[in-house]
């Protein structure tokens, strides 16, 4: 077995957080009177959603202040008068409940089950912790790390450290992260040191800069560099 620990990035690797964020912007509009504003208003809020997470991860904006700023600028673009705080609850409450997986994810975990396998995400801890949770994948994960509750998010080398010293593990020749992320899971296990595994189910152009050791397309693909090796 080449790697004995796992690191899984959770939203679009092994959750699908489109659905769930679909659903949840869905749900929320539609608790406060507006059953259209998803349909109307979902690109607006996606653009303004990654801005704010690339922002994010550059350490110039705090995940408190992100739940509420993204739609206070939502409804500030559409002059929606609708409370962004309030809002915000709403949706989380709905995205919490948001269990979709991507295909192949369960039947993945089970192939892996010799493994350790971890969670390290950016996001919301409630929000986050309710979703794996009420998951076919609950209770399939050593740990759980979230960036809010680490202090510091991908790729930032802390969130690494803290995630190392829950798991109890030092050798990094023996750790893998899977993500769909260039800039978070595979740029941040690049600074750390451990081999990275990147899911790209599009076949999306890569980045010459930020060299993934292993690239995939589909969840199935992943044991068999997981157990075999190169």
């Amino acid at each position: 077995m080449k790697y004995e620990v796992i690191l899984f990035d959770a939203d679009d690797t092994l959750f699908d957080y489109g659905m769930a964020e679909s659903r949840a912007l869905y749900n929320a509009f539609a608790h406060f009177g507006l059953p259209t504003g998803a349909e109307e208003y979902a690109a607006s809020y996606q653009e303004i959603n990654r801005a704010l997470w690339k922002d994010l991860e550059q350490g110039r904006i705090s995940s408190a202040d992100l739940r509420v700023e993204r739609f206070n600028r939502l409804f500030a673009a559409h002059k929606l008068e609708l409370s962004p705080e309030a809002f915000s609850e709403a949706y989380l409450r709905f995205l919490g409940e948001g269990t979709f997986l991507i295909e192949g994810a369960v039947e993945l975990c089970g192939e892996l089950s010799g493994c350790r396998l971890a969670i390290i995400t950016n996001g919301i801890k409630d929000v986050q912790r309710s979703r794996i949770q009420g998951s076919p994948l609950s209770g399939v994960f050593e740990q759980i790390i979230i960036s809010e509750e680490a202090g510091c998010q991908k790729p930032e080398p802390g969130i690494f450290d803290y995630a190392f010293a829950k798991l109890g593990i030092s050798d990094k020749s023996k750790v893998l992260i899977v993500g769909d992320s260039l800039t978070s899971d595979i740029q941040g296990g690049i600074g750390y040191g451990i081999d990275t595994c990147w899911f790209n189910p599009l076949g999306k152009k890569g980045d010459p800069g930020t060299r993934p050791t292993y690239e995939i397309r589909a969840l199935s693909e992943l044991p068999a560099i997981a157990l075999l090796g190169r």
